[in-house]
């Protein structure tokens, strides 16, 4: 448990943190998750338009810690090369 005032705020800093982290994560995975059923349904447009949304969605995530940036980056690399596929 804190005992000092600076332990105390910084435990209601990180509190605070978590909860605005927790939306961005939850968003950035709706995001995500909107790309890839449309990839499993084969739409090809609906991926297209849902990836403009969720790529810099990704990259804010990565930049603001909540995930690291080689790993939003191996994931937009990963839904657009799948994306791609679906033209062929």
């Amino acid at each position: 448990m804190a005992n000092t005032t600076s332990a105390k705020k910084a435990t209601r800093k990180i509190a605070r943190r978590t909860i605005i982290n927790k939306s961005r994560r939850t968003q950035m995975r709706g995001a995500v998750r909107t790309v890839e059923e449309a990839i499993k349904r084969g739409d090809r447009e609906a991926a297209l338009t849902a990836m403009k949304r969720a790529e810099p969605e990704l990259m804010k995530a990565a930049q603001r810690n909540i995930v690291h940036k080689n790993n939003a980056s191996r994931k937009v690399s990963r839904l657009s090369h799948q994306i791609a596929k679906l033209a062929k």
